[in-house]
């Protein structure tokens, strides 16, 4: 009887999360950026890890009552880690089109960019194999994208597009150019 339970529990959940994925889509989510279909996401292990610590925090504080206080600390730490993850991957993105970008992110309100907002780049290594690439930008503020995230390269492929157009640089004249060492913007040359 339990497991069916967690099972209903488990589908209300889900299709809760998906309703609330399209209702906040709806909106918040109306700029031109927005509605151009590309985007870089975080990745959806952030959205599967926030459910399933939502559920199994659920689960343990339902089941607290008999069987101990720490069970009701740890449901609520899941939880709690559940909302953060399940939050971040809902409000974290990168939305763009030809002309310019958007950066979404938790907390904060989107700002717009133009490709031209763009002064240099710089790479960092982090353990797993994944590389950071992070942009900075006119106004001080950097923007952080992991190689694993979804729609990173071909955002950075339309972001040198957009970048030499607006600043009318030749692509050919741009030797920092070379996206298989993950390198599309100028950058200080003891990184490369």
């Amino acid at each position: 009887m339990q497991l069916i339970i967690a099972l209903i529990v488990a589908g209300v959940t889900l299709g809760l999360c998906f309703l609330v994925d399209k209702g906040f889509t709806k909106l918040f989510r109306s700029k031109k950026e927005h509605l151009s279909g590309t985007a870089v996401r975080a990745g959806k292990k952030y959205g599967i890890f926030g459910i399933l610590f939502s559920m199994i925090g659920i689960l343990a504080i339902c089941n607290w009552a008999s069987q101990g206080i720490v069970l009701l600390i740890g449901g609520i730490a899941a939880l709690l880690i559940g909302i953060f993850l399940s939050g971040y991957y809902l409000s974290f993105g990168v939305f763009y089109d030809d002309d310019s970008f958007l950066l979404s992110s938790f907390g904060k309100k989107s700002v717009s960019y133009a490709y031209k907002d763009i002064q240099k780049q710089q790479l960092y290594a982090v353990s797993g194999g994944s590389i950071v690439i992070e942009l900075w930008l006119k106004d001080g503020k950097t923007v952080s994208l992991q190689s694993g995230m979804e729609g990173v390269y071909p955002f950075l492929d339309t972001a040198f597009a957009g970048w030499c157009r607006q600043t009318g640089v030749d692509p050919e004249t741009c030797d920092f150019h070379d996206p298989s060492k993950s390198w599309w913007f100028p950058h200080d040359k003891e990184e490369g």
